[in-house]
């Protein structure tokens, strides 16, 4: 098994740091300062930003967030990385943290600020063609509109995306039938069940955002899981929470213990504004979450009716092996050509790097997915394809490895004949989620133009032209012209100039 611990996920801690966005542009922007709040926060509270202004109007204190993905954040804690460098922590859910005590005793509080459950998504004329209630929908009748083929959905990645871990786990408890937190049993006896839900699962990702984005473009599933706030933001769903029960995000500040008494109170504070009737109002009002006050109502259209709220996994083996099932035998199986630029100019360093990057990344490979390695310099040079197999995974993954070992440098960079080879290959649509990675370090100099790329994309049948290119920004290469191959294919940018190679193909796993 290579489904890496639900709270181990493995990145390099410059990978994470200059993966993370936030709000401050000065030079030295993790410096503590008076009146200011270093949070560690999940990306989702991206769209906080009308209620962090509000914040610092009513209190005088400045949140300055730093985004991460709820693992990724825990993780970190874990490790002792965040003592001195954050004041606070702000995650969709401390649940997690709850599962790993060397986390968790960096926290020292936990307030509630607003809550989102786990929902469906689904087209509006699709809840017609079925006959559905919303209201007395439940996850049973989800997974026998799959079996019968008329339901297909998209969800994030629950390794890497808080969302699609209690998606994950909704769906489980539900369908086991389960009275309490999940056991190891009642992942056994749901994974018959479970295998016919994921059959339905066409769209992957690793976060939230993108997912909507990919949702909107393709036009090709007819539901989303995820989180009822996300949902509310996408024209022409019908947002159900099943019966039968969800798992509900509840948004906990917390103060870490690393910070001071004076950096306490300033979060204590803020806590109290953020619980406020005022803010509670602005928080549902512009996120769609709910209020945790009683005196607030939800924003119009959030359902008011009672559904059953279903507890988060008690033991951190139960949720390993979850997310083991899920990887490596629920889900459909990834397909990916790693387009490699192995031109004159990656000698040296580059190479070495790229060559780290990927015999690391054969940790995280997963039963049944076919990678494809596809080096090129003035042309491609090869084209080596394997698959991990379940019954001798460890052979393909040695293959991948020596394929990896054997690159060598030199020629020049014909980044989109290399390209438009990775859609060659490919071929016609199979049952698998597929893409392509292109890493590269310097502009095209060879081959293929922009202009001739762009042809022979919009030429491709349907199927090829849902392939995204996922490209990675790294040592001269142009960020505008990846962004635009980004931008064509319906993938995403990830910039290893601001951390590390190793954690731009990481963070890529969530959407393969």
């Amino acid at each position: 098994m290579r489904r890496r611990s639900l709270i181990t996920v493995v990145a390099v801690t410059a990978g994470l740091l200059g993966a993370c966005t936030s709000q401050d542009t000065d030079d030295d922007a993790n410096a503590p300062r008076p009146g200011t709040l270093r949070v560690l926060a999940s990306s989702e509270l991206s769209d906080m930003t009308a209620v962090f202004d509000r914040v610092r109007e009513d209190t005088g204190v400045r949140i300055r967030p730093t985004y991460m993905g709820t693992l990724d954040a825990v993780d970190l804690l874990a490790r002792g990385k965040a003592d001195g460098a954050y004041d606070a922590l702000w995650l969709s859910s401390d649940d997690y943290l709850r599962l790993r005590p060397e986390a968790a005793r960096k926290v020292v509080s936990e307030t509630p600020v607003m809550s989102s459950p786990v929902a469906v998504g689904v087209r509006q004329d699709t809840v017609r063609e079925l006959g559905w209630k919303p209201e007395d929908v439940t996850w049973s009748q989800v997974e026998q509109a799959v079996q019968d083929g008329k339901l297909t959905y998209g969800m994030t990645d629950p390794a890497r995306s808080n969302s699609g871990f209690a998606t994950l786990v909704s769906v489980a408890s539900a369908l086991s039938g389960a009275q309490s937190a999940l056991t190891d049993a009642d992942v056994a006896k749901a994974t018959p069940r479970l295998k016919e839900f994921f059959r339905g699962q066409k769209l992957t990702s690793g976060s939230s955002g993108w997912l909507a984005s990919a949702y909107r473009r393709r036009g090709t599933v007819d539901a989303l899981l995820n989180y009822e706030s996300v949902l509310k933001g996408i024209p022409g769903l019908t947002v159900i929470r099943p019966r039968d029960g969800v798992v509900t995000a509840d948004y906990p500040l917390s103060s870490l213990a690393s910070s001071d008494a004076r950096t306490r109170e300033d979060v204590r504070k803020v806590t109290a504004d953020l619980r406020t009737d005022a803010v509670q109002k602005l928080i549902t009002d512009t996120t769609r979450r709910r209020p945790v006050v009683p005196s607030v109502r939800p924003a119009a259209g959030l359902d008011t009716g009672r559904r059953r709220e279903l507890p988060f996994p008690g033991s951190r083996s139960v949720a390993d092996g979850l997310l083991d099932s899920y990887e490596n035998e629920l889900r459909r199986p990834s397909r990916t050509v790693y387009v490699l630029d192995t031109s004159g100019s990656m000698e040296g360093d580059r190479l070495a790097a790229l060559k780290k990057a990927l015999a690391g990344l054969t940790g995280d490979f997963r039963d049944r997915e076919e990678v494809t390695l596809m080096p090129f310099g003035s042309d491609v040079k090869s084209v080596r394809t394997h698959v991990v197999d379940p019954e001798d995974p460890e052979a393909g993954l040695a293959a991948i490895r020596r394929d990896t070992d054997a690159l060598g440098a030199d020629g020049r960079t014909a980044v989109y004949t290399s390209l438009e080879r990775a859609y060659d290959h490919l071929g016609a649509d199979r049952d698998t989620f597929t893409s392509i990675v292109l890493m590269t370090d310097g502009e095209n100099t060879a081959g293929a133009e922009a202009g001739d790329f762009d042809g022979f994309y919009r030429a491709l049948g349907r199927d090829r032209r849902d392939i995204p290119v996922f490209p990675i920004l790294f040592g001269d290469s142009s960020r505008s012209e990846l962004r635009h191959i980004a931008d064509l294919t319906g993938g995403r940018l990830f910039d290893a100039r601001q951390g590390s190679l190793d954690g731009a193909f990481e963070e890529i796993r969530g959407y393969q």
